[in-house]
């Protein structure tokens, strides 16, 4: 069955980031991908300055409407950065009024990093996105996000009992399903743990040195494309995972490219990945 996803946050015109990755790499993964932008910015925000912003707030509810009059339903939605606590209530409200009866919820809780929120958010907005991660089936939080979403101390020196009350935690404000990224335990190392009902699978690969803006929307948009190809949550989660790996090795080869990760070249990686 050829399969509809919408996709709902900003695009960044150029940085590699945000719709400008999800667009093309579900595509790869053989997803009809729809598009729902939040805000129209002409870089990101992170290293450029001066950068143009354009808010989309108010044009999100009349899309939704327009959609539902023409009866388009969506087999998948997933959210990436949202702007507002008005954004979220607007996609909660999406959601329901355009998605299908058995529509896959993904929301990546694009809010945070490294310990701190990302600039223009705050507590307020966090105790909204609770509430969008509840709403979701699967949940693709890194070690800062789901340490906001918990209330639990960040660390960056742990061990498995300190990610297993995380989870814990996740499972109690109401999280079902868990991709948990970034979760290293030891030198080296990094992964992912797939948390689906009561089932705990762990996803170790190599941690690159070089970090790349972007890879959190390549490592969420890959997962959400192999997900809803028909890939099991843990498969997809482990292709996602490598194809961020490809893509961070490509990378590393130009040293002045510091504003993105260059998933273009590898997308025929993650095609591959996805048929084997």
């Amino acid at each position: 069955m050829y399969k509809r996803l919408l996709t709902i946050q900003d695009i960044s015109c150029v940085g590699q980031c945000s719709l400008t990755v999800a667009l093309p790499v579900i595509s790869a993964c053989g997803i009809e991908t729809s598009v729902l932008p939040s805000a129209v910015l002409s870089t990101h925000t992170a290293g450029f300055s001066g950068y143009t912003f354009t808010d989309l707030t108010e044009d999100m509810p009349a899309i939704s409407k327009h959609w539902e009059k023409e009866n388009i339903k969506f087999d998948a939605i997933y959210t990436g950065y949202l702007g507002s606590k008005k954004q979220i209530e607007y996609v909660k409200a999406i959601f329901k009024a355009n998605g299908k009866e058995n529509c896959i919820k993904i929301v990546d809780p694009a809010m945070a990093d490294n310990g701190n929120l990302y600039p223009g958010f705050d507590m307020a907005f966090v105790e909204e996105m609770k509430s969008l991660c509840v709403d979701a089936d699967f949940v693709v939080p890194n070690l800062t996000e789901a340490c906001f979403l918990t209330g639990v101390e960040y660390k960056t020196t742990y061990d498995k009992e300190y990610i297993d009350l995380i989870i814990k935690k996740l499972k109690e404000l109401g999280c079902k399903n868990i991709i948990f990224t970034g979760v290293s335990y030891r030198e080296g190392k990094t992964g992912i743990a797939v948390v689906e009902g009561d089932s705990h699978l762990y996803y170790e690969h190599d941690f690159l040195p070089n970090s790349c803006h972007g890879t959190g929307d390549i490592y969420a948009s890959a997962f959400a494309g192999a997900l809803t190809n028909g890939k099991s949550a843990y498969d997809a989660a482990k292709i996602a995972a490598d194809y961020c790996v490809e893509c961070i090795k490509a990378t590393a080869e130009e040293e002045n490219h510091w504003y993105g990760a260059k998933f273009e070249p590898v997308l025929g990686k993650l095609i591959k990945m996805l048929n084997d």
